[in-house]
């Protein structure tokens, strides 16, 4: 009988011998690469801490000592060993999460899985143990990739100012974050795993003092006293130590008695302790480990034995901007590309290659690259920072204060905006058009097709007095949606072919084959649509409040939060413009979603042809003091509409 399907909590693994658990991390390697080539997701880092995770789960008393993970992604073997090993809907509605979840686990703290938060997490969570006078333990487990945010330090600076407040921090130094981690601390770390430590040199020196007669003793009591400038250098852990941290390490992440001897003497002392454990992402799995790029970081569906994927889904957005981005730093100079640890998910991996001395990986600090590019603006050069949409709500600030407040030439490219589904409420890009909105001067682009990527992005590197945003979705994109004409700088998607027509569908991004179906779903019920792509939904296009006031009813659809976005904005141009029409604004709630497909989330919000195609035809029956039925049945005539005119007017319908 498999060892694992005898683990149903933390707790079975205190019956096993070291040679049993040996033989588990082996059977725990070969059901994540079983389990996750067939439905995707995070493998490479999850291989990597195997040994950690057992270790962890063997030293420590979950749920009662809390064990938080930075980030969550390399949380599934966590999840086996506390009673989850249905793994074949992961990712999936219904299935676990790819990151921690309350609702899975009473073993799960922290969901949000962006990076260099944890240690603020326990931070706060051994304050509270301490008020409330527990004895529970605080273990923090953040990636060395994690360590290069600014957050974390800020963390540990608080840490450290409480000598007798205990909290294990685990440093998972695997030298990735995506790909190798880079920096001042990276090459830090590497310092530390090839020198041989401290605390070995100093017990070898005892041992040979102590047998020395008379003046052994003494000089070793002198040795020791100067023990912080040998530990600078034998093994340059002092800048842990130079906060008050205790340092623990570096300790093989693989080995488990030697991570349960460390991670025990960390747990007796009294106060913040770090253990530098050193492990290797995608350990076990031969196609993982030969995957330099990112060491299978995340896959979809792939052959277990090969690694490969089983199916290619064509060109992705990621893919058209990264080929652009090529073509124009061969055009320009000037241009450079920034990335938070980011590289090839963000698809600069090609332009780094042409162009490697003029890109620039931050780490994962947000925060940082956006002032750093305010920076370089200044300094003459135009840079694009490609991150994930959900990620730049971190650089809020700097994007207003230091890129808008001083006019600098930046372009933003957000990846991933919109319902990304899978990855779950944190990964969702569903603020960016909201939060940007109140950036002054800020422009805002949001693409409908490839085509529109490759332009929008060379207009945007052309605006070097402000700061620009582009902004598109995850996974492959469609084809080629034409406009058949332009009003102002807004494309035409279709024409109503009527002189008075009933909606003016605004169609933000890549939902325009969305809005172009549920056009052609009221035309059959008698309702003439015109659907336009503002291109640029920040600022509102001067063209568009005496378009809507050719319109009966104003239809906003964006894959965007409803709260402050691109129909709120056209919403506050119309009334600006005292053009008195009802607006309907379609998109996201302001709710946090559960993981599931993009299609199925769009779905559970309404957010589909059918829905909203129902929803509109309503609203202009409503116009026409008509029943629905007699819409659905076939449209009003116009001596009927004619009669009804505006015998029962609505009001702006915004719910």
């Amino acid at each position: 009988m498999p060892l694992l399907t005898r683990i149903r909590g933390p707790r079975d693994l205190d019956r096993l011998s070291l040679e049993e658990l040996d033989q588990l991390a082996g059977e725990i390697r070969t059901f994540l690469v079983e389990a996750v080539s067939k439905t995707g997701g995070h493998l490479g880092p999850n291989l990597g801490v195997v040994e950690l995770t057992i270790a962890l789960h063997r030293v420590f008393e979950s749920p009662k000592d809390k064990v938080l993970w930075d980030t969550g992604h390399q949380s599934y073997v966590h999840k086996l060993l506390t009673g989850r090993q249905d793994f074949s809907k992961l990712k999936m509605k219904g299935g676990l999460s790819g990151y921690p979840s309350q609702a899975e686990s009473e073993h799960d703290v922290i969901e949000n899985s962006h990076a260099s938060t944890v240690l603020g997490w326990a931070d706060g969570i051994a304050k509270g143990n301490q008020i409330r006078k527990r004895d529970s333990h605080v273990v923090a487990v953040i990636g060395d990739g994690a360590l290069t945010g600014g957050m974390a330090w800020e963390a540990l600076n608080n840490i450290a100012d409480a000598k007798d407040r205990p909290l294990v921090i685990v440093v998972n130094d695997n030298e990735r974050s995506y790909s190798p981690t880079i920096g001042g601390l990276a090459n830090h770390l590497a310092t530390l795993r090839t020198t041989d430590g401290y605390e070995r040199f100093l017990t070898r020196t005892r041992d040979l003092l102590e047998r020395t007669p008379v003046v052994g003793r003494p000089l070793y009591d002198t040795l020791h006293g100067a023990k912080k400038g040998l530990k600078d250098f034998i093994a340059p852990q002092g800048m842990f130590e130079d906060l008050g941290l205790k340092y623990v390490g570096p300790i093989d992440g693989h080995d488990i008695e030697a991570l349960e001897s460390a991670l025990a003497r960390a747990k007796r002392f009294n106060g913040p302790v770090i253990v530098h454990c050193l492990t290797e992402k995608g350990r076990g799995y031969q196609p993982a480990l030969a995957d330099e790029a990112d060491r299978f970081h995340a896959v979809g569906k792939i052959h277990p034995d090969t690694g490969l994927p089983i199916a290619s889904s064509g060109a992705d957005w990621t893919s058209v901007f990264g080929e652009e981005m090529v073509r124009l730093g061969e055009e320009r100079e000037d241009v450079v590309a920034i990335t938070a640890a980011m590289l090839q998910p963000v698809g600069l991996d090609k332009f780094a290659k042409r162009f490697p001395e003029r890109v620039y990986d931050v780490g994962i600090a947000e925060q940082h690259g956006a002032v750093s590019a305010a920076g370089l603006a200044h300094a003459g050069v135009h840079p694009v920072f490609a991150v994930y949409a959900t990620f730049l709500n971190r650089a809020f600030d700097q994007v207003l204060m230091d890129v808008a407040l001083h006019k600098c030439g930046v372009t933003f490219v957000l990846d991933r905006a919109g319902i990304t589904g899978t990855d779950g409420a944190s990964h969702n890009g569903m603020w960016d058009m909201s939060i940007l909105q109140v950036v002054p001067g800020l422009r805002l682009a949001a693409p409908r097709d490839a085509d529109q990527v490759r332009a929008q992005l060379r207009e945007a590197v052309a605006v070097d007095d402000a700061p620009t945003v582009v902004r598109f979705s995850k996974g492959a994109v469609g084809p080629a949606v034409p406009a058949v004409g332009r009003v102002g700088g807004m494309d035409v998607l279709r024409e109503p072919g009527t002189d008075a027509p009933d909606v003016l569908l605004v169609s933000v991004g890549a939902l325009a084959p969305m809005c172009l179906e549920i056009a052609a779903l009221l035309d059959r019920q008698g309702i003439s649509t015109t659907v336009v792509d503002p291109r640029w939904v920040k600022p509102v296009d001067e063209a568009m409040a005496p378009l809507a006031a050719k319109h009966r009813v104003v239809v906003t659809v964006e894959d965007n939060s409803r709260v402050g976005g691109v129909g709120s904005a056209i919403a506050q141009a119309l009334r600006d413009a005292d053009v008195d029409v009802p607006l309907r604004d379609f998109g996201i709630p302001p709710r946090f979603l559960d993981h599931a497909s993009r299609a199925e989330v769009l779905a559970e919000i309404g957010l589909t042809v059918p829905d909203i195609a129902r929803q509109v035809t309503g609203l202009v029956a409503k116009l026409d003091g008509l029943p629905h039925a007699r819409l659905r049945q076939g449209g009003a005539s116009a001596a009927e509409r004619s009669a009804a005119g505006a015998a029962d007017p609505v009001e702006s319908a915004r719910d």
